[in-house]
């Protein structure tokens, strides 16, 4: 019985960190990775567990028997292997929300996909105290038995923390890995179930070769991947147009053309192509290198390359699978374009390359990683720009609400003397760009205007010149590496768009 109970402590305290890991990632799809995200989490698997010990040790004090305690790991194990099957269910009324602008649905949604946890993280609370219960013979061993039996709970944890996030979910997917679990705790409970119960085992088994679609409902989706990072999603409209779409899928990553004649988009990409022109007397000849922070599926790459010619690219995105979904489905493939997969920071920490345009797309969506957003981020770009460089960053806003550009505005004002924003009529996309000379918008006016509407600079002169402002700090937050609360005001914009409906 010994060896049988240490296997089942390890083993429950191995699906109990898998579980959390599981857990963030389905949120993750649908509700982004915040601070508050991970927060709420965390604070309610330890509620869960908490609930679970004090349950527990009365349990074993009225019921010490092993066959009680496999009873309720076995019913454990059906509970995990069952959220595969409802938990998308549940998932699907955020989108619903988000549809409807329903903050009650939406809400309502995130704290039933927590809720969806709790019976199995409490069950695996009872089992630390229950099997010490069951260990324990005398006062004077009490100790040691205890001390045991949570070191083995605890490397089991450690296992399961490390086991789903770089093995098994890369590789089966977030819901496979919680049906892996839940066998794994069911064949741990066998030793003591009465044989009547044990067909119940097969049917975990079953589960897990019974197909599984792809996490979420998409339409046109024609390849979807969970990998480190993300939960990679791509569609293919009629006309063969792809988009990239990550994680929770309220925002377009990249798009691709079939025509290759199909430059602009019409959306927020188009902008970065005009960044150089805000120096005097500015030539296209002059463009020798740009650099791309969030990569992603290379549209920006892409348009740069058709514009202005085989210019060396550097392009850093963090996550490899979306690198091969890019060359796979975007056509990423540019001689000039030199991918590196990494984080943003860490790249320009390490480079010595200086460049005339530096773009930053990066998302977490909804958030831009807090570290890309900082005073001290914008003053290591300062030190990788040209002397007539630019950097241009994506962000977003709401119908009314502008305090996140207002923030960047700050920040920005911090390191650079020139910063003007562009508001992307018809989206919730705003771009900031700031030059490391003074500079102004008649000189950003008279370089575009020498192009013909025919061409597309012209085009995208058309697209820019109408909604470019001079950006003004307003003595308000500047996010420093100290204090960058990039998430907490990315979600008061959410919320008050679900609340007020835009």
């Amino acid at each position: 019985m010994k060896y049988s109970l240490f296997i089942l402590v390890f083993i429950s305290g191995m699906t109990s960190l898998a579980l959390e890991m599981c857990a963030s990632r389905l949120l993750g799809a649908y509700f982004g990775t915040s601070l508050y995200i991970w927060g709420v989490l965390i604070g309610l698997i330890l509620l869960y567990l908490t609930l679970g010990y004090f349950i527990g040790g009365r349990l074993a004090d009225r019921y010490p028997s092993t066959s009680v305690l496999c009873l309720l790991t076995a019913a454990t194990a059906l509970a995990t292997s069952i959220l595969p099957f409802v938990s998308q269910s549940v998932l699907n009324l955020a989108v619903t929300g988000m549809a409807q602008l329903s903050v009650g649905i939406f809400l309502g949604s995130l704290l039933g996909t927590m809720l969806l946890f709790a019976i199995p993280v409490t069950l695996l609370g009872i089992v630390s105290p229950f099997a010490i219960r069951l260990m324990t013979q005398t006062i004077r061993t009490s100790g040691r038995e205890s001390g045991s039996l949570y070191a083995i709970s605890t490397a089991g944890s450690i296992l399961g923390a490390f086991l789903p996030v770089l093995w098994l979910i890369p590789t089966f997917g977030v819901r496979r890995t919680l049906l892996i679990f839940g066998a794994l705790l069911f064949a741990a409970s066998l030793w003591s179930l009465r044989p009547r119960l044990r067909p119940a085992f097969f049917l975990v088994l079953i589960a897990l070769i019974l197909p599984l679609g792809p996490l979420k409902d998409i339409p046109n989706l024609i390849y979807h991947q969970e990998s480190l990072y993300n939960y990679i999603q791509v569609t293919q409209l009629p006309d063969g147009t792809r988009e990239l779409i990550l994680n929770e899928g309220d925002a377009i990553h990249s798009i691709y053309y079939p025509d290759p004649n199909k430059v602009l988009t019409g959306w927020y990409w188009d902008y970065f192509l005009a960044a150089p022109y805000f120096n005097k007397g500015f030539t296209p000849q002059q463009l020798q290198r740009i650099g791309i922070i969030g990569l992603a599926g290379g549209t920006i790459a892409h348009q740069f390359t058709q514009v202005y010619g085989p210019v060396r690219i550097d392009g850093v995105e963090i996550d490899p699978s979306i690198v091969q979904v890019g060359r796979t489905y975007f056509n990423m493939t540019e001689p000039n374009l030199h991918v590196y997969t990494q984080d943003g920071r860490t790249f320009l920490e390490t480079t010595h390359a200086h460049y005339d345009v530096l773009a930053i797309d990066a998302f977490e969506q909804p958030y831009i990683p807090f570290q890309l957003t900082t005073k001290e981020f914008f003053s290591i770009v300062r030190a990788h720009l040209s002397p007539t460089g630019v950097v241009a960053l994506n962000t977003g806003h709401t119908t009314h609400d502008f305090r996140l550009v207002q923030a960047f505005v700050n920040t920005m004002s911090q390191v650079f003397p020139s910063v003007y924003v562009f508001n992307v009529p018809g989206t919730f996309n705003t771009e900031i760009m700031a030059t490391m000379q003074p500079t102004s918008i008649a000189n950003f006016q008279a370089n575009l205007t020498q192009f013909a509407p025919t061409t597309i600079i012209g085009q995208v002169a058309s697209e820019v010149l109408p909604v470019v402002t001079r950006g003004h700090a307003n003595g308000g937050i500047v996010f420093t590496d100290d204090r960058a609360p990039i998430e907490q005001i990315t979600d008061q914009l959410l919320l008050n768009y679900l609340q007020q409906g835009g």
